[in-house]
């Protein structure tokens, strides 16, 4: 043995090498930075980060966290993953933070913050952005960050819109109406595609991707006090009449009834790849993602336009989005998490997955966001509203989600479904 590592050792100098200890690599599947810092970093994320399924961005966030551990020498970030569950995901996260288990540091959906911020849980971040920064923030991002003491709680980075994309060669015409969508459904049925694809199942994105088609009649969720309206005299009509449109689109056979079980937006990625559907309604970044998987001449098969409304001036968009938010009582930590929020997601990671920046001034930083798809994605956004940012929301949409499972299965009628929808929508407003 000892001959063998003599002789290895004349082989190295021989080829001038350095037998030097194995080199660690700085990030893993739960860790970026050095496993022996002297600090540590708990954040809880979403895919947005170097474990991406889409090898792209993962490839880009590597590169985005390598260069910020190593601008934060004698650091290490923990990184735990949630779950596709996104609704049960931060329910889980807000009752850690009341008990005082939470991580550090962690990724809070733009339409749960305001729990957050009732709750009390989360830390100011105002001393590390400037007025200038807070300034750039459209008004409804900067409203749902800011608590009524004037702090920020949250850093809103990326926000996004639902569109309807389809395959130019079996939909040559953008659907401006439910009519149209209907009829171009059902013509891609019979070129033999699965029809139109939307969320359907217990999922946060059945809710929000559907609710255009109510605010785009002028529906209401709730009114000022932040109370559920959907259903009163004013907006009933207008509610039933959204729901119907799904239901129509499935018991037409121009939805397929699998759509009750879809509640991720990859399975409309993988449709597409695979030439099954032809038309579905998805988010803005889905625009890249189709790019990245898809050969460039069945890419240029595929563009987007403006969601149809019952008329084609009756339109609107849900615009969503993530934030990241800090815990922990360590002012250092605090820091640490504003800083990830600034250097790696405020900006950077608005390019690399052409996630539409929460500052205006963003937009002329970057090349990415003058491309016509961007320019598109931007004009869409005038009709764009966001969830209202009111505690009882998340069981709005809780019932929502539980009413269309109903619905698009032949459960239950349209109207009984919305009145049980309605009815414990008020039962948890007068919980609060």
């Amino acid at each position: 043995m000892k001959k063998s590592l003599l002789a290895a050792l004349a082989a190295a100098t021989a080829l001038g090498c350095v037998l030097p200890a194995m080199a660690e690599s700085l990030i893993t599947s739960d860790r970026v930075g050095p496993s022996d810092a002297p600090k540590k970093m708990v954040f809880r994320m979403t895919g947005d980060g170097p474990s991406s399924t889409d090898p792209t961005w993962a490839a880009g966030y590597t590169k985005l966290y390598t260069a910020f551990i190593q601008n934060h020498p004698g650091w290490q970030i923990e990184l735990q993953m949630m779950t596709g569950d996104i609704s049960q995901e931060q329910a889980r996260l807000l009752e850690q933070a009341k008990s005082g288990h939470a991580p550090d540091c962690a990724a809070i959906d733009s339409f749960v913050l305001p729990l957050f911020k009732q709750a009390g849980v989360l830390k100011s971040l105002s001393p590390y952005f400037k007025k200038e920064e807070i300034d750039q923030l459209f008004p409804f991002v900067r409203d749902g960050v800011t608590g009524k003491d004037g702090q920020i709680y949250a850093w809103w980075w990326s926000t996004d819109l639902r569109v309807l994309y389809r395959n130019k060669t079996i939909v040559p015409n953008a659907p401006e109406t439910w009519a149209d969508a209907k009829a171009a459904a059902l013509a891609s049925v019979k070129a033999g595609m699965e029809g139109l694809l939307f969320n359907g199942a217990r999922y946060e994105g059945t809710t929000f991707d559907w609710l255009a088609n109510f605010w785009g009649q002028g529906g209401k969720l709730v009114d000022e006090a932040g109370k559920p309206v959907f259903a009163d005299a004013a907006n009933r009509a207008k509610f039933v009449k959204a729901v119907n449109y799904y239901r129509d689109l499935v018991e037409a056979g121009a939805a397929p009834k699998r759509v009750a079980t879809i509640g991720n937006y990859d399975d409309f990625n993988a449709a597409a790849i695979a030439g099954t559907s032809a038309m579905f309604v998805g988010g803005n970044w889905q625009y890249r993602q189709l790019q990245n998987a898809m050969e460039p001449d069945e890419f240029a098969k595929w563009t987007f336009s403006p969601l149809p409304g019952p008329t084609k001036d009756e339109r609107s968009t849900g615009t969503g989005g993530w934030t990241v938010a800090a815990f922990s009582s360590d002012s250092e930590k605090v820091g640490m998490c504003a800083a990830l929020a600034r250097e790696v997601y405020m900006g950077p990671a608005n390019e690399l997955q052409e996630q539409l920046p929460t500052r205006a001034d963003l937009y002329d930083k970057y090349d990415v966001f003058k491309s016509e798809a961007n320019k598109t994605f931007a004009t869409a956004l005038k009709v764009g509203q966001a969830r209202p940012g009111v505690l009882v929301y998340p069981e709005i949409s809780n019932q929502i989600q539980i009413m269309m499972g109903k619905v698009l299965t032949g459960a239950a009628t349209t109207d009984a479904a919305v009145d049980e929808a309605y009815k414990a929508a008020l039962d948890a407003y007068a919980r609060l």
